[in-house]
């Protein structure tokens, strides 16, 4: 093997729980895995913390009664990660393979074997694409999130461009704190994207100020934003507008192309989970902007990340319980018995199930698997009411008996296995 050749080999990684994405959810995520002992790799493309890092002062996260920057707070998450030996990788992922129980997070050098994968690789703002924006994103003039910039702003004069639901209910959240909100309007003068409400209260508000039918033409400022120049889409006068900041609410785009036509998603490209953060797919977990939700905030993605955390924890768990304790029966008969340990009627079944193994300890085994606290292995087992008991032989379940048990019964369905 030539020097080329070796040097195109990836190195091979197998860890417990691979996540995509080092913003707050994937790194809360990364702590809750962390500290169950899980091998944790967090990969990131490009700056630990995500967006959150631009943010000057987050001042409703609790905990920080001063408030604290966005990249301050993004460092003590990760620090914290890594005392739980949690791994940080900034690189990209080029591919995924998510189906089997192996899944395969493919980067340029390495490609990681995973147990779980946990998505957080959140989104990004919608850009307008007019000159010079990109010299003033973020903490330069352009910002994204009112509620997290607002503060920063008393007494200034601030532009909103945009006039959907987000873009109004925001720059009027703006009123409370600035002098003056600007709002550039795609629309001729009184229509508006936003719900009756909002535009109603938007303009009516004295300190809101609409230039319609423009949109952006250029950004000015030297060091910071302090001139955004719009142009009427009519007559393509050019309108400059002296301001200390602007907020840009025109949509906001998911990072989930990776994911198109493996996850199920929105039409706009948002991944769906349940309330365990859970994917379609066994295994495969989503955490923070990237999911359908209703609020994208920093507290909103750690509350993602501990569930989508623990949730892999759970599911690794009761994977390994699934091959070693369920589907390995030696030369017994698993008698695998699905309740609820809330239920009375369950628990008396418990009660005749761990009596008949006591008789017959030579030829069957108990497994106690209680749905209260977690339904994973039942789903495995395609077991849906408890109580349930399987009889589970060389990897095989052989039988389902559901209700109210009996020795006689027990009996009856082993001694018929045993003969067969």
């Amino acid at each position: 093997m030539s020097r080329r050749e070796r040097s195109r080999e990836k190195k091979v990684e197998q860890v417990d729980v691979a996540i995509i994405g080092g913003g707050p959810g994937g790194m809360t995520a990364g702590i809750y895995c962390g500290r169950a002992s899980l091998e944790t790799v967090v990969i990131e493309k490009a700056l630990v913390g995500g967006l959150a890092t631009y943010t000057n002062d987050i001042e409703n996260y609790p905990g920080f009664v001063d408030g604290a920057t966005g990249n301050d707070l993004m460092k003590y998450f990760q620090n914290q990660a890594k005392r739980f030996n949690v791994k940080f990788k900034l690189t990209d992922v080029k591919s995924i393979q998510l189906e089997g129980p192996v899944k395969v997070v493919d980067t340029a050098r390495t490609r990681y074997e995973a147990k779980t994968v946990i998505v957080a690789s959140g989104g990004k703002p919608r850009l307008t694409g007019a000159k010079g924006e990109e010299n003033y994103l973020y903490d330069k003039g352009i910002a994204f999130c009112a509620t997290c910039d607002a503060a920063a702003n008393k007494d200034k004069v601030v532009m909103v461009v945009g006039s959907g639901d987000a873009a109004i209910e925001e720059g009027l959240f703006l009123t409370k704190f600035a002098s003056k909100v600007i709002v550039s309007v795609i629309h001729d003068e009184g229509i508006m994207d936003c719900n009756e409400i909002a535009k109603a209260e938007a303009l009516a508000n004295p300190k809101m100020e609409f230039i319609w039918n423009t949109v952006v033409d250029e950004f000015k400022g030297e060091d910071h934003l302090d001139q955004v120049v719009l142009k009427n889409v009519k007559t393509g006068d050019l309108i400059p507008v002296d301001v200390d900041s602007c907020f840009l609410f025109i949509g906001y785009t998911p990072n989930s192309e990776l994911y198109e036509g493996i996850l199920d998603m929105t039409d706009r490209g948002y991944l769906l989970t349940n309330d365990k953060m859970e994917t379609n797919i066994e295994g495969v977990f989503a955490a923070g902007d990237i999911r359908e939700k209703f609020l994208r905030q920093v507290a909103t993605a750690v509350g993602d990340g501990a569930i989508a955390g623990f949730s892999a924890e759970k599911y690794i768990a009761e994977e390994e319980t699934f091959h070693s304790q369920i589907m390995e029966t030696g030369n017994k008969t698993n008698l695998v018995y699905i309740y609820n340990a809330t239920d009375q009627c369950c628990l008396d079944n418990l009660a005749i199930l761990e009596k008949f193994e006591k008789e017959y300890p030579e030829i069957c085994k108990l497994v106690r698997v209680d749905v209260y606290k977690s339904n994973g292995i039942a789903k495995r087992l395609e077991i849906e009411d408890v109580p349930t008991v399987a009889f589970v032989r060389d990897g095989q379940v052989i039988k389902v008996i559901e209700g109210n048990l009996s020795r006689d019964l027990l009996m009856a369905n082993l001694s018929e296995e045993m003969s067969a």
